[in-house]
């Protein structure tokens, strides 16, 4: 018989509710399996007679019969005619035994990753948020997406593809959104693109990681903007780049920093749109330098124009691709920002002779994007209703950006500064008061307010505190409740 120990493993296991959707008879199986493979129960210890077990647990004698088969089954007990079952002679099990302790033990040790796993891996302080709360930087508002709408252009796509929509895709995107995403970047952004020169991926990230590994060796250089977009300085990091950091005024990355560098630099990239975080747009002076620099060193122009769309003050500049009459630039765009982060599409509009080559490229990291989406997104841009939705989360945003930098000039006055940008999803804070950065984002998060600090952006040494702030997700309301549990939270720190 079992000793009462024992028995109440086994009850543990039956009662569980973490195992509530397994079979009675299978939890009761890996119960006394895991009882000798650690060692519990000892090789030739006899097991009880199955009517004996099942009247202990309450169940049938038919239940623990299915057990202890599997159990021989697998050779963890030996049935004996006439004599019972018995935990296996094998040694094995007090091997494995051992060797999975080492493997607890070692848990906790740092993991034995390698250069660029490691370089993966350091979170430089970002945290990525499910479930979005104010002040979470670059969230799109999703409450008023189309769903609907969204629904029936899908059920569209099943009813003329059928379940063809379910096989793989072509690795460079279906043609239809192809042909809608060129149609829309010429329109919009004074782009130069063509269906055949578009490149469907699941994001700007995953564009930004397929050209560090397949334009660049580990070791070459690279221009970034100081501050810079944390996943792009991941990206190339991971890849043995050697980023160079180049500063950022209020006309964007200064270029006379990139014309001065004597040494043999591959490519730079930016965000000329909206920098990010600063929010600066390139100016058109620089645009033309940058191009004219690329052709002349024949590098790389890496451009993320990740929100575009959300341009509050003027007409947004044509983006670099569009201007680059020598093809040394590789647009990125996303759709993670426009509409939702769900999605998982985003898009590079390559020079004609990388897009073979990137294409092989992506198969090696997944494959495709899922067609249904890509089908229905098309569809979505075909018929009008993209440009429709951007324009009326412009306003909303636009009106968005204006209550929280009043909000915050009221309320936090004596802390931060402002820094109303242009376009995009967050706005820049500067800290004037005497809290420093970390403590207010630790204090922030205490009272449910998430802000990332403008410092871990920058590579150099001439980091100017402060607080970036996204916008776009949260109404007026939920602006003002954050801000005023901003106001306590930086007050109670002054005072301390």
């Amino acid at each position: 018989m079992f000793r009462h120990s024992q028995l109440e493993t086994v009850q543990a296991w039956l009662a569980y509710p973490g195992h509530a959707a397994m079979p009675i008879h299978a939890r009761i199986q890996r119960a006394i399996r895991q009882m000798i493979i650690d060692g519990a129960l000892r090789a030739g210890k006899p097991l009880p007679a199955s009517r004996s077990l099942a009247r202990s647990l309450g169940v049938s004698r038919d239940t623990i019969e299915s057990a202890y088969a599997q159990l021989h089954a697998e050779g963890f007990i030996e049935r004996r005619v006439g004599s019972g079952s018995f935990v296996s002679a094998m040694t094995e099990f007090a091997q494995h035994h051992r060797l999975q302790q080492r493997g607890t033990l070692s848990r906790n040790q740092a993991p034995d990753l390698s250069k660029r796993g490691a370089a993966m891996s350091h979170s430089g302080g970002v945290r990525e948020i499910l479930a979005p709360r104010p002040f979470a930087h670059g969230v799109p508002e999703t409450r008023n997406f189309p769903l609907q709408l969204w629904e029936r252009l899908e059920r569209q796509v099943l009813k003329e593809h059928g379940t063809s929509a379910l096989l793989h895709g072509d690795p460079q995107g279906t043609e239809p959104l192809r042909r809608a995403i060129a149609d829309y970047v010429n329109l919009e952004r004074g782009a130069s693109a063509t269906a055949d020169r578009v490149l469907v991926l699941t994001s700007s990230q995953q564009a930004m990681t397929l050209c560090a590994n397949m334009l660049f060796d580990s070791g070459d250089r690279i221009f970034i903007e100081d501050p810079a977009y944390y996943g792009a300085r991941k990206a190339f990091d991971a890849a043995g780049l050697e980023c160079i950091p180049v500063s950022v005024d209020h006309n964007g990355i200064v270029v006379d920093q990139i014309k001065a560098e004597p040494r043999k630099v591959k490519a730079v990239f930016l965000t000329p749109s909206h920098q990010f975080p600063t929010g600066a747009t390139l100016s058109l002076d620089r645009r033309l330098a940058l191009i004219d620099w690329a052709a002349r060193q024949r590098a790389w122009i890496i451009e993320d124009d990740y929100d575009s769309e959300f341009h509050y003050a003027g007409k947004p500049t044509a983006c670099v691709q569009g201007l680059d009459p020598h093809d040394r630039t590789i647009y990125i765009g996303t759709f993670t920002k426009a509409l939702f982060p769900g999605l998982r599409i985003g898009y590079a509009i390559l020079p004609s002779q990388l897009v073979k080559p990137m294409t092989v490229g992506r198969t090696l990291l997944d494959g495709h994007t899922a067609s249904i989406a890509q089908l229905t997104l098309a569809r979505f841009m075909e018929g009008g209703h993209f440009g429709s939705y951007v324009r009326v989360m412009r306003s909303m945003y636009a009106q968005r950006l204006d209550v929280a930098s009043q909000l915050v000039r009221k309320h936090l006055s004596d802390f931060v500064e402002p820094a109303p940008p242009a376009g995009g999803l967050q706005m820049p804070c500067h800290l004037i008061g005497d809290i420093s950065e970390q403590a207010a984002v630790n204090a922030a998060r205490r009272l449910g307010v998430e802000l990332l600090g403008l410092s871990a952006l920058y590579a150099t040494g001439d980091a100017k505190p402060g607080l970036l702030m996204g916008f776009a997700a949260y109404t007026p309301h939920e602006i003002e409740i954050a801000v005023r549990k901003l106001s306590i939270a930086f007050r109670s720190l002054s005072l301390s």
